[in-house]
Formats: structure tokens, sequence, C-alpha cells
């Protein structure tokens, strides 16, 4: 006798923005103004200037992360909408694992991206850093929810 069982449906997987990220002269700076601004908290580790600020986050009530600020030396104004300086910066994506981290890839890839840089060997952090089809970068990474 034959026993019914349901089909498996699969869902599309999709990556998991993390948070947007700003390059910036002045990370700190920069990261009061937002959490000020947004009513966000620093992450634990983030909230006193430790003299160096090469990268700083911002979480939400919830512990969420929002935003990020990374340190660049030197950084033209944007000028947009206005002038020739578009707007600047780029998005981090997670996901659980390095079996996703191919897989995401492969999507990546098929949707127009255009990989910069190949780090998934790395054994803390692995990731990749890509080119949306516009050219504006964006990071698919490992990272345990």
């Amino acid at each position: 006798m034959a026993v019914w069982r349901p089909e498996v449906v699969r869902l599309p997987r999709f990556p998991v923005l993390r948070h947007t990220v700003l390059d910036c002269t002045d990370a700190r700076a920069l990261a009061e103004f937002y959490r000020q601004l947004l009513g966000l908290r620093y992450r634990p580790g983030h909230e006193t200037p430790d003299g160096v600020d090469d990268w700083l986050v911002l979480r939400d009530e919830t512990g969420r992360s929002r935003l990020a600020f990374q340190r660049v030396a030197e950084l033209p104004e944007a000028t947009w909408p206005e002038g020739p300086r578009p707007q600047q910066l780029h998005l981090d994506m997670t996901v659980p694992d390095r079996a996703e981290l191919d897989h995401q890839h492969e999507r990546a890839m098929a949707l127009g991206a255009r990989l910069l840089r190949d780090l998934s060997d790395d054994p803390e952090e692995p990731l990749r850093v890509y080119a949306d089809p516009a050219g504006h970068p964006f990071c698919i990474f490992v990272a345990v929810p």
C-alpha cells in the first residue's frame, strides 16, 4: 500500500540586506549625525571614540544593524543631483553559510553583477565584492544570524 506524502515546495532564497555602508572621511562625525537624527545606537564597543574609528555600526532599538560608516582617506563631496559626482554608498548583504554564499554568487552573476573581489576562502568572514550593473559596489558575506 502506497503512503501519500505531500510534495515539498521550495521557496526562493534571497540574501539578507544587513546594513547600508557610507564611506566618509570622518566616520565618527557622520555616525553621530545619523545616530541623533534617526535615534539609533552604536553597536557594543563602538560607543566611545578609540582614536581610529575606521568602521562604526549603528543599530535600531531591536539591535538590528541599520547603518555603518567606513573611513576613507579622501572622498569628493557628492554634487548630486546638480553636478557631476553622484551619491556614494555600498550595500552589505549576508547569507548563513558558504554553500549559500556560492548559491547567491551564481544568482548575482546571472542577474548581471560583476565580481570585483573574491574572499570566499576567508576563514573568519567569507565574502565576495561585486559591482551591480550600474557599477555600485555591494558585498555578500557569511554571517551567522
